[in-house]
């Protein structure tokens, strides 16, 4: 794998407006209006997802129950039991901010795009991890918010009021664009160009809006570079957790190949695309870029590795279900 495959224009991009944001400070107004503006572009996000996305196939992915139940189990039910037992031995180890933002992340769905092309590119069963994917990201909606208030609630100041956000800002326009899916979906599934810019645009500004408000409130004086470092070996250890885990889970649950990597690629990963935006929502200002840090990282991490092992499980082809 080339290493341009990783450090794409977006990826550099996010880095880019990472390093501005804690070096060049950003005036309050400023600030404010980046906050306005990624609220809105949140808003628009989901309801281009409520378009996009045909609801034949999430109902036709039901029927693979096995699949969707240990997704569904890996994403909100393994993953942040690991955060949970995890975050007191994490927190001398990164600091306050980092162990929360990797707490954080092990609350949030799967991702879509990357898990779906994975899965097609390892030979697993793409229609099922469509819908697993999906359905995660649906599910993710209610749960993730739910979660952090029930797992992060004490130590951050999150309550019914960030749910409450979350099915304003998040369910309502997806229910919206449900609505107007069977009119524009056709429309909106063509112009990939639109879904993308949205996409990629909203993360840019929650990210720059969470960055800069940090700076302003002296955050990264607080962060020294060890915890930089831990983040990403923390980040690794726990990738390679879930890998394992759901690919011999998979196994344990007689699940063939083909749904073993779709379980792989949908059970290990967390979804930047709904994870930031939520985090604008449900955290506080002062909270938003402690959280933001750990899941670019560990989406990076997922990626990367996600290329190598879809890249060797394509050339085992169909071997035997031991070959890693």
């Amino acid at each position: 794998m080339r290493i341009r495959q990783y450090l794409d224009p977006f990826t550099l991009s996010l880095v880019g407006i990472l390093v501005v944001g804690i070096v060049v400070p950003i005036p309050h107004g400023a600030i404010d209006i980046l906050t306005w503006l990624g609220t809105v572009a949140v808003m628009i996000l989901f309801l281009v997802y409520g378009m996009r996305l045909p609801t034949g196939e999430v109902w036709a992915g039901l029927r693979n129950i096995r699949l969707q139940g240990a997704v569904l189990a890996a994403t909100f039910i393994l993953f942040p039991l690991l955060g949970a037992f995890t975050h007191p031995l994490l927190t001398p180890l990164l600091g306050t901010a980092f162990a929360a933002g990797t707490l954080y992340l092990t609350l949030l769905p799967s991702t879509v795009q990357s898990s779906v092309s994975f899965t097609s590119m390892a030979g697993g069963n793409v229609a099922g991890a469509v819908c697993a994917a999906t359905i995660s990201n649906i599910s993710g909606m209610v749960l993730t918010p739910a979660l952090v208030m029930l797992v992060m609630g004490a130590s951050t100041g999150v309550g019914w009021d960030s749910v409450v956000k979350v099915l304003t800002q998040l369910l309502i326009p997806f229910i919206v664009g449900q609505f107007l899916q069977p009119y524009l979906g056709e429309k909106v599934r063509a112009s990939k160009w639109l879904t993308k810019g949205v996409d990629r645009g909203t993360i840019l500004i929650v990210v720059a809006a969470g960055v800069a408000g940090a700076t302003a409130r002296g955050l990264w004086d607080e962060v020294a570079w060890t915890d930089a470092v831990a983040l990403v070996f923390t980040s690794a250890l726990i990738l390679a957790l879930m890998l394992t885990a759901t690919w011999f889970g998979g196994k344990l649950l007689g699940l063939n190949r083909a749904d073993r990597i779709a379980l792989l690629m949908c059970g290990s990963k967390k979804s930047l695309a709904t994870g930031l935006p939520m985090a604008a929502i449900i955290f506080p200002v002062h909270l938003v870029a402690a959280v933001t840090v750990p899941v670019i990282v560990f989406h990076q991490l997922q990626l990367m590795v996600a290329a190598v092992l879809a890249r060797h499980l394509a050339i085992t082809g169909a071997g035997s279900d031991s070959t890693w």
